[in-house]
């Protein structure tokens, strides 16, 4: 298994960005991934471990954006947009002496990978879209709204654990009870003795306060900017973000699209389950 080792990397407004690489001594088109809107790079932990190692032998870099996970909090809490946080990946990549990359975005982190199609499309070689595309439901964005900031604190990981499984179980029956833990482990840290959502607040009081009485607007424009790249788009199952009516427009738009479902899952997919992992690898290629 190849070793992975944690940098952190200041962006030009002074704050440091926490980024894990797996295989740094790896060769080839280097592979970044980008979480969620609260999530961090624990959510790939299981992913860079196997792409890093044999047969696929890749660079895998994951990137908590601001104010999530071992990240700066933003002082200025107005930054935290998809804009700024698509600037700090460039930033990275600079930093690190990466010209392109083969790119994993789940959710806010593919609509990151939208926004740089439109300002740095060189500096993707390709990309796997993680339940995202260039139209969000409304009702998946109100079902993060009533979640988010919304839950309990718990007192231990396993009831953290119980808390998700409570929360997200109907959505996600293949989780298994270890993989409940784990994303426990990955969404709290404890901090001065307590558990504690390992992610800046202001981010969901943000997402708490967003007008959903219109429609967001869609991303067809900044999707079609990808023809001449591969694209692999994963949908949850049951998800309520990604309907299968743009899944089908996606493929419609871009025939060279890769369209794999995540079977028993909702919005994000664990991405280490069910196959998804080697069905990732075979697209990015050795």
């Amino acid at each position: 298994m190849a070793e992975s080792n944690d940098r952190f990397i200041k962006v030009p407004d002074g704050l440091n960005l926490h980024v894990r690489i797996h295989g740094a001594e790896n060769g080839g088109t280097p592979v970044v991934c980008l979480p969620g809107l609260t999530r961090n790079v624990l959510d790939f932990e299981d992913l860079a471990r196997m792409l890093s190692g044999p047969p696929y032998g890749r660079r895998v870099l994951a990137i908590s954006s601001r104010g999530r996970g071992l990240s700066d909090r933003d002082p200025k809490p107005e930054r935290y947009t998809i804009p700024v946080e698509a600037g700090d990946v460039i930033s990275v990549l600079d930093a690190l002496g990466i010209d392109d990359a083969a790119f994993i975005g789940t959710s806010r982190g593919g609509l990151i990978l939208h926004v740089l199609a439109m300002t740095h499309l060189n500096r993707i070689e390709r990309l796997v879209l993680n339940d995202i595309g260039p139209v969000l439901e409304t009702e998946g964005l109100r079902q993060i709204q009533g979640y988010l900031g919304n839950r309990p604190m718990p007192a231990s990981y396993a009831e953290a654990a119980d808390v998700l499984k409570a929360t997200h179980g109907a959505e996600f029956p293949a989780l298994r009870p270890d993989d409940w833990a784990r994303m426990a482990k990955a969404l709290y840290r404890e901090i001065d003795g307590k558990l504690t959502a390992d992610f800046d607040p202001e981010i969901a009081v943000q997402f708490r306060a967003a007008d959903l009485s219109q429609p967001f607007p869609d991303l067809w424009a900044q999707f079609a900017l990808f023809a001449d790249r591969e694209v692999m788009v994963i949908r949850g199952e049951h998800s309520r973000l990604l309907s299968p009516a743009t899944t089908d427009e996606m493929a419609r738009r871009h025939s060279g699209c890769t369209m794999v479902e995540a079977k028993g899952q909702g919005h994000a997919p664990l991405l280490h389950l069910d196959g998804l992992a080697e069905a990732i690898g075979a697209f990015l290629g050795g």
